[in-house]
């Protein structure tokens, strides 16, 4: 899960050496935090949060097999 958000985001920033995902792995839920530079906040969350909603999307199905919960965290 943590390889899929890292890749999508590195696609869509200027600067994709600046992504840093890490993950705090709990019982039932994985909360994944996702780090990008300032100036990309905007192209990460997209349109009114078209683009941050599609990737909770992908990770609730992948986090779906193993059957847990994954949340998506941007951190500024």
């Amino acid at each position: 899960m943590k390889e899929l958000i890292n890749y999508i985001a590195q696609n869509i920033v200027d600067n994709p050496e600046s992504v840093n995902v890490s993950e705090v792995e709990g019982e039932r839920t994985t909360i994944l935090e996702l780090r990008v530079a300032p100036e990309d906040v905007g192209k990460v969350i997209g349109k009114q949060g078209r683009i941050v909603k599609a990737m909770r999307i992908l990770l609730g199905a992948a986090a779906a097999k193993s059957q847990k919960r994954a949340v998506l965290e941007i951190i500024e």
